[in-house]
């Protein structure tokens, strides 16, 4: 490999915490003219609050870049899967059931 070649090569650095990785099951995008805002959250059944657990902030042409990659890697994964099932994206309010049997005590 050329030295230019190993000059351009970006070294990432993943720590063991942020390997761990944090789970949503909602995301709230908003926008001004110069970023876009990306709160990723935990809704939890029947808890009535929920807490942003990250924020990701992404100039426009970053964001493009990102729905451009998530378009392809949904396509990937669909075709090795199976379609995704969408849901209703006309309400801002998640399932409070997730799709799953009601909790019995």
């Amino acid at each position: 490999m050329s030295e230019e070649k190993k000059n351009k090569q970006l070294n990432i650095e993943l720590t063991e915490e942020v390997a761990d990785g944090i789970y949503s099951n909602l995301a709230i995008i908003t926008h001004s003219n110069t970023e876009f805002v990306v709160d990723f959250i935990k809704v939890m059944p029947g808890v009535p609050k929920a807490k942003v657990k990250s924020r990701i902030l992404l100039t426009p042409h970053h964001a493009k870049r990102l729905m451009k990659a998530l378009n392809e890697n949904v396509k990937k994964f669909e075709a090795q899967n199976g379609a995704i099932k969408d849901i209703d994206m006309n309400s801002n309010i998640p399932p409070i059931n997730f799709g799953g049997p009601p909790a019995q005590a």
